[in-house]
């Protein structure tokens, strides 16, 4: 073990002891005094910041990624209020989650306890320093926090921000590291000290998850790569005149003119009827969003299936919107046989988080094989089902195996913020301790307090 590990897990643990002393009050201070100082400080913070986006442009390095890792006041402005709603959340250490009166008179409580130290590995948000750093010392945990070195001058410059903000408080030691070396042998070393670390939250993509797990001799909690799907459910029959159901492609068509439906309208590639129930608009506004508002996040779509029964009607309407922003399709057989002009998705698209203006698209037969789709190479993030059939709603969120399942929504809303927690360590696609967004409750575990008056056990 190197000198430098040696010496920031021995802190660390010694920071530890002494966290869980600290009273709520003390933290929440402390809280506010850092979303003061990332306002105070915000040119010293921007400045460091600038030398990390012009590293990034000599490296050629993608305008998502860029985007990811920029910051500007706006978003200071809300690492700052996260801070601060933080500090106004409840504190959920020494929380009472259990407790009864035993025969023989024994008092027993079930509470909330923190974790420890836990470390955190992430790649090129500088945001998450400052997220990292406040529900740790909210839920009185240790954090060692080693972003990315494409972001290392802004991630020392926020963890100096914020240790000086808490040391002004009183608070006379250290709740939170900052890895200031850009070496991943620093990573590997601290992966072994399971006897100063409690847990290891990787937060990226696949490549790192999967090092991060292979090498750790600590517990892994997994903030797995986002490979979200919306479902685009087929509309309810159409009745036109004569009584034939109207659809697109091998379903019989009533030979009389095309009717507009009462509320709805028709569609202008080969005079088909579009029947209101589906709302189209709706669900166009609902996967343009989930790609193009922030492409560059784990929340966004990455692949969109449609039920075949009114791909039609919809791929035409949402390639056109999708081009608006200039997003490329691939899609299969199917999609590409009724767009036209479009790359064809490989198998290996399918597994793939774009993070970009690129979207995978596949017509599928029926809800079932959506699922499958969705459970075979989705990554058990968040998926979406757009539907009117509430019966197909409720199979979709039973039988998908993912921590967020939504039924009529963006994936964007897959937040810790969007789910009325706060700030959220991040998304966590296993299934034991904690799943989905991570907040400060999932920040701990729990212990058995038993209360006794000279009870010994016959």
């Amino acid at each position: 073990m190197s000198g430098y590990v040696k010496e920031l897990v021995n802190q660390a643990r010694s920071s530890s002891r002494r966290l869980v002393n600290l009273t709520t009050k003390q933290k929440n201070i402390a809280l506010k005094s850092m979303a003061r100082a990332i306002k105070i400080k915000k040119d010293f913070i921007l400045k460091e910041n600038k030398k990390d986006i012009e590293n990034a442009l000599r490296n050629k390095l993608s305008k998502s990624f860029i985007d990811r890792l920029s910051l500007d006041e706006k978003r200071l402005e809300e690492m700052s209020k996260s801070l601060e709603e933080i500090a106004a959340q409840g504190d959920p250490i020494n929380q009472v989650i259990k407790k009864c009166k035993r025969p023989n008179g024994l008092s027993i409580q079930k509470i909330r306890v923190p974790l420890g130290v836990v470390f955190i590995i992430y790649e090129a948000r500088p945001n998450v320093t400052s997220d990292c750093a406040g529900l740790l010392l909210k839920t009185s945990n240790v954090g060692i926090l080693r972003g990315g070195s494409n972001a290392i001058h802004s991630n020392r410059a926020i963890g100096e921000v914020l240790k000086r903000a808490v040391q002004e408080v009183g608070i006379d030691f250290e709740p939170f590291f900052v890895v200031e070396k850009t070496d991943y042998k620093i990573v590997d070393e601290l992966l072994k000290e399971n006897e100063h670390i409690d847990l290891v939250i990787p937060r990226g993509g696949e490549a790192l998850i999967k090092k991060v797990v292979e090498s750790s001799s600590i517990p892994v909690i997994k903030h797995y790569k986002g490979i979200c799907h919306i479902f685009v459910d087929k509309t309810p029959p159409l009745k036109v005149s004569g009584g034939s159901t109207c659809a697109r492609k091998g379903i019989p068509v009533d030979k009389t003119p095309p009717l507009k439906v009462s509320g709805g309208s028709t569609c202008a590639r080969k005079g088909i009827p579009v029947d209101k129930k589906i709302d189209i608009k709706k669900a166009l506004k609902i996967c343009v969003n989930a790609k193009v508002q922030r492409p560059g996040v784990c929340n966004a779509v990455e692949t969109i299936l449609i039920h075949e029964s009114v791909a039609g009607i919809f791929l035409p309407l949402l390639a056109k919107e999708l081009d608006k922003h200039k997003v490329e399709i691939r899609g299969d057989e199917k999609a590409v046989k009724i767009l036209g002009g479009i790359k064809k998705a490989k198998e290996e698209d399918w597994f793939t988080e774009y993070l970009d203006l690129i979207v995978s698209v596949k017509v599928v037969k029926n809800i079932e094989e959506a699922i499958a789709h969705v459970n075979f190479y989705g990554s058990h993030h968040t998926d979406s089902i757009i539907t009117k059939d509430m019966f197909n709603a409720r199979k979709f969120v039973r039988e998908v195996d993912s921590a967020c399942c939504f039924v009529n929504v963006s994936t964007r809303f897959s937040d810790g913020h969007q789910f009325g927690l706060g700030a959220e360590i991040g998304i966590s696609t296993d299934k034991l301790h904690a799943r989905g967004p991570m907040g400060a409750e999932e920040l701990t575990t729990y212990k058995w307090v038993v209360y006794g008056d000279g009870q010994i056990r016959e």
